[in-house]
C-alpha cells in the first residue's frame, strides 16, 4: 500500500486520485487529507516510481509541475508546495462517493454503487 498526502493540494485530491489509481491500476480508497492506493492482486507490488511519475504528469497537466516537488519517503508519498502556494479551486459541495470494498470501483451515485455491489453476489 502506498499512501499519498494530499493536505497542499485538498482542492484536486480526488480527480488526482482518479488519475494515479487509473494509471498504476491500483484500487484506490479516499481519506480525510490523502488516499491509498492497494495492490489489486494481494501478491502483486504498486511500483511507487510509477506512483510519482502519474502525480508529476497530473500536476503537468493542470500547470503546477513548478510549484509542487512530490516526495517519497517509505510507503507515504508527499506533495509539497515550493513556494508555499496551495491550489485553489471554486469551492463546491463535496460529492458523496461511494467505494466497493470488494474492487475499488468508485462511483457518487449510490444506486449505481448499489447496482455494482450486486454483481459480487450473483
Amino acid at each position: 500500500m502506498i499512501t499519498v498526502d494530499c493536505r497542499e493540494v485538498e482542492s484536486i485530491k480526488s480527480e488526482l486520485l482518479v488519475y494515479v489509481s487509473d494509471q498504476v491500476g491500483a484500487i484506490p480508497t479516499l481519506k480525510l487529507h490523502e488516499f491509498v492506493l492497494s495492490p489489486i492482486q494481494d501478491e502483486d507490488v504498486i511500483d511507487e516510481t510509477e506512483v510519482i511519475t502519474s502525480i508529476k504528469e497530473f500536476l503537468d497537466s493542470i500547470g503546477e509541475a513548478r510549484n509542487f516537488a512530490v516526495i517519497s519517503k517509505a510507503d507515504v508519498i508527499l506533495i509539497k508546495s515550493i513556494s508555499g502556494k496551495t491550489i485553489e479551486r471554486e469551492s463546491r459541495p463535496p460529492a458523496q462517493m461511494f467505494s466497493c470494498t470488494h474492487c475499488g470501483f468508485v462511483t457518487q451515485y449510490e444506486v449505481e454503487y448499489n447496482n455494482h455491489v450486486k454483481i459480487h453476489y450473483l
